[in-house]
Formats: C-alpha cells, sequence, structure tokens
C-alpha cells in the first residue's frame, strides 16, 4: 500500500490509491485532499466567497466566485506561484471605473479574468476601461464538488459570470475549475454564450501572473521555436532578453511580447517558465484553435516583480485596435456558444 511513498522526495503519490484504500487509511478524505469554502471577514476582502482548493501533491490554490471565479493565491509544497499586489483580496464593490481604476482593485493572483466585450488597454473609443469587468463581475451558481468517478477522486468549483446591460450585450460565462485527487494539475474550462438578440465582441484574457520565489532571476522561458514581437518600442528594446529575468530593476518599465506558439497534436500550445534553482517548471498549456494568441508580461521592478504568461482571443491594446489594427476581433452570435480551456501544471525537475 505504501509503495507510493517517494523517499528521495519525501511524498506521496495518492493518485495511485483506491477509493477502498484511501476510506481504510482516513476518517475523511478531507485530511488529504478537497475543498474549504469559507468568507473573508477584514479588511477590503470583508465578505468575499473563497473555495481553496488542495489536491494532496502539495498543489493549492485558492478560487474566488466574487471575483468572477479568478485564482488568487496558489502554491506547490509551500513554494508561493502567484504575485499578489499591495491590495490584496478586494471586494468587487470597490471597483473603480475610470480608465485605469482597474488598477486599484487588482490583487494580482494567479489567474485574473479579463474582458469579456473588453481586455487590454482602455479604449476611450468604446470607453472601456482597462481589461474589462469580468474580474469584477460576482458569479452565481456557485458548485464545488467532490466525487469518486471512475476511480478518481474528482475536485471541482464551478460558477456562472454574466456581463450585460440594458441596450447592450448579454454574455454568459459558464467556468469550471478542476483538479484531481494526487494531481499537480488544474484546468480552466470556459464557455461564454451569446444570450441576447445582437451580435457581440467577445474578448477573453487569461492573465496569468507569476511571481517570487517561482519568478527570479534564475527562471527562463521556455517554448517550441515561434516568433516573438514586441508590442512597442520600450519591448523593442528588451527582445533579446524576452525569456530571461533579472532581479528586481528600479523603475522598470513593462515590456510586452507576442508570441506565435505552435499547438501539439492535441490541439494544445505550451509555454513553461522554468527555475532551475527550485527544480519546478511551470507549465501553461492552452487550446489554440479558440486561443490564438499569446503576451509574455514582463514587468521586474521593485515592489512589482511578475511575469504574466497570457493566453487570450484577442492583443492587449483594446477593443478598438483588435476591429481595426489586428482584423481579429471576435463576433459571438446571438445563442452562439464559445468554448475555451487552459491547463496549468506544476513538474518537478530532477
Amino acid at each position: 500500500m505504501f509503495s507510493a511513498f517517494n523517499q528521495t522526495e519525501g511524498t506521496m503519490d495518492y493518485s495511485s490509491f483506491s477509493k477502498n484504500e484511501i476510506k481504510k487509511l482516513t476518517g475523511s478524505i478531507s485530511q488529504i485532499a478537497g475543498i474549504r469554502q469559507s468568507v473573508l471577514s477584514d479588511g477590503k476582502g470583508r465578505g468575499m466567497r473563497i473555495a481553496e482548493v488542495y489536491t494532496g501533491s502539495g498543489l493549492a490554490f485558492t478560487v474566488v466566485p466574487d471575483r468572477g471565479m479568478d485564482i488568487q493565491h496558489a502554491s506547490y509544497k509551500g513554494i508561493g506561484l502567484a504575485f499578489i499586489t499591495p491590495t490584496g483580496y478586494s471586494h468587487p464593490s470597490f471597483y473603480d471605473p475610470s480608465p485605469l481604476g482597474w488598477l486599484r482593485n487588482w490583487g494580482g493572483g494567479l489567474v485574473t479574468g479579463c474582458g469579456m466585450i473588453g481586455a487590454g488597454a482602455p479604449d476611450p473609443v468604446e470607453k472601456l476601461s482597462l481589461h474589462g469587468l469580468l474580474s469584477n463581475t460576482p458569479a452565481e451558481n456557485i458548485v464545488c464538488q467532490q466525487e469518486w468517478v471512475n476511480g478518481k477522486f474528482l475536485i471541482s468549483v464551478s460558477g456562472d459570470v454574466r456581463e450585460s446591460r440594458m441596450f447592450g450585450e448579454n454574455l454568459l460565462l459558464r467556468r469550471t475549475v478542476s483538479t484531481a485527487l494526487g494531481s499537480n494539475t488544474f484546468e480552466i474550462a470556459d464557455s461564454v454564450r451569446n444570450d441576447g438578440f445582437k451580435n457581440s465582441p467577445l474578448m477573453l484574457l487569461y492573465h496569468i501572473n507569476i511571481g517570487f520565489p517561482m519568478l527570479s532571476e534564475n527562471s527562463v522561458i521556455k517554448a517550441k521555436g515561434h516568433s516573438v514581437v514586441p508590442r512597442d518600442e520600450v519591448a523593442a528594446k528588451g527582445i533579446k532578453e524576452w525569456n530571461k529575468f533579472d532581479a528586481p530593476i528600479k523603475n522598470f518599465k513593462e515590456q510586452c511580447f507576442y508570441h506565435d506558439i505552435p499547438a501539439d497534436r492535441d490541439g494544445f500550445a505550451r509555454c513553461t517558465l522554468s527555475n532551475p534553482k527550485l527544480g519546478l517548471d511551470f507549465e501553461v498549456a492552452y487550446r489554440k484553435k479558440e486561443l490564438p494568441f499569446f503576451t509574455e508580461w514582463k514587468m521586474t521592478g521593485e515592489g512589482e516583480y511578475v511575469v504574466g504568461l497570457e493566453p487570450a482571443n484577442c492583443h492587449v491594446e483594446g477593443q478598438t485596435a483588435e476591429k481595426k489594427k489586428f482584423k481579429s476581433l471576435k463576433i459571438l452570435k446571438p445563442g452562439e456558444t464559445c468554448e475555451f480551456k487552459i491547463r496549468i501544471t506544476i513538474m518537478e525537475k530532477s
């Protein structure tokens, strides 16, 4: 029974255990893996629902239904993965709709949803603020499931997020964040349906924010051979070092690079942040058919030390630019649904 124990790493491969074995060894499987639901009671986050997921492999992350089903804190065997801003947990009631007000209410976190009719830079033409409303819209119909299915203990948190207004869009995003006992991977599966009677723009970007200690001067980005294009002149100055990182730099100006990473046979493109000193790889896999674009956000300033790996169906320059400059604005017809899928995996290197 204990052949699954790895003496070298001091870990247990719970994924190899049967339901009956787990029942014999525990009073409740919650001592190994599961979901803890709670409500924050202090500060700007007071009243927000959270669901803390832990798999038993060392992977743990927190889903925040009141922030569009975002994922805030995340760790692997105690090693922090996510970048957290000084704001931390902040209730969506503190949202500032000014062009850059989104930043005042952004707590960072491992995965921030940007969209749904606008993502990226503020758009004065369409009167859209930075990164849209998704991350500041509470979800409803929240379901936390923990169950044995075909010999595997599956763990998931799902919810619905609606972006709508009178005389405007009516988009419904249904998100499921799922993993399993013993897993070092979690998946985000989204479907967005146009519940309105008019065509609607659809811009969706997964702002995946990796911070220290996963990000350090030892880290490097790896992917299949592909083209890398700087967003602007500032990024152009750093194009030769797009995949490398220094210690925090005073007055560093953010750089964005557009990547066109080819998909593997399974339809997923992959980009990895590798930290050889920690012996960890952080892999982002995204289904490229629906998420054809990938932006790297490099922001390695003092106290602002983060890299964003951002699969999307758009660029980061706003709706007008997506429509006129890139000519790639996704339009969702009435009743039409578009599905998206990303997977994040933490891998140990020997």
